[in-house]
This record gives structure tokens, sequence and C-alpha cells, in this order.
């Protein structure tokens, strides 16, 4: 946040659009650190507004992750109808990685456990305020 804040214009706005998660985590998924995005954590809605606190005017957060499973699901969905191009190139253990963690992270998204959201910062705030586009 401190390096977005030092590079952004004092009239720029900042897109923050990340997974996130319902609790304030400080460790991964093990599987998921080792196979997929080693040394990621997906941020609670408290980790974020505390790291942007004093740095930032959020202007905007917006919700989707009711949605993102169709989106994990249209993904997977096209590496399967495709593997038959793409198997010379990735073994049998990565399909059925991938395929595990695009499911899922498909159904924890369906159940709520993780989140899809998009904000909308700024350094000093929108004069007359912001107005989202949806």
């Amino acid at each position: 946040m401190k390096v977005v804040k030092r590079v952004l214009k004092p009239e720029g706005l900042f897109l923050l659009h990340t997974i996130g998660g319902n609790k304030s985590d400080k460790i991964t998924d093990p599987w998921i650190d080792k196979y997929i995005f080693p040394g990621s954590l997906l941020p609670s809605a408290k980790q974020i507004v505390t790291a942007s606190e004093g740095l930032f005017i959020l202007e905007d957060w917006h919700s989707f992750g009711a949605d993102y499973d169709k989106t994990l699901m249209a993904w997977f969905k096209n590496i399967d109808a495709h593997w038959c191009e793409i198997q010379q190139t990735y073994d049998d253990r990565f399909y059925r990685m991938w395929k595990f963690y695009l499911l899922s992270c498909a159904g924890s998204f369906r159940c709520r456990c993780n989140q899809l959201w998009q904000l909308v910062l700024s350094p000093n705030g929108v004069k007359g305020g912001y107005t989202s586009v949806r």
C-alpha cells in the first residue's frame, strides 16, 4: 500500500482487485502454497482496511465472489475440453492438480468461504465523490 501511495499521482485512483478470505489468516493452505501460489495469502477485509488506513480513502468496495465459481468452472471446462491438445506439454499430475484446484476453489466461492473484491481507493478523496461504473 505504501508503494502504491508513493507512485500514484495525487489525483489518481488505485483499483485493487483481489480474492479475499472471511477471516484474518497469516498463512495460506499448505497445498496451495506448495503447488499453486507459493507465498500467497488471501487477505481479509480487515487486513485490507488496516493496510490502507491513513494512506487511502475508500471510494468503492464491490463484492462479487458469489459469481466467481462460474469463472472457475469455465476455466476448468476449457482446460478439460482442450486437454488432448496440450497434454504433450503438461503431464497427468499437472492436470489432476489443476482440476483439483479449480474445482475446489469453485466450491469455496459457491459456499462463500472465499470472496472476490474490487476496491477503488484514492490518496486524497475524489472531489465531489466517486461514481462507480458497474
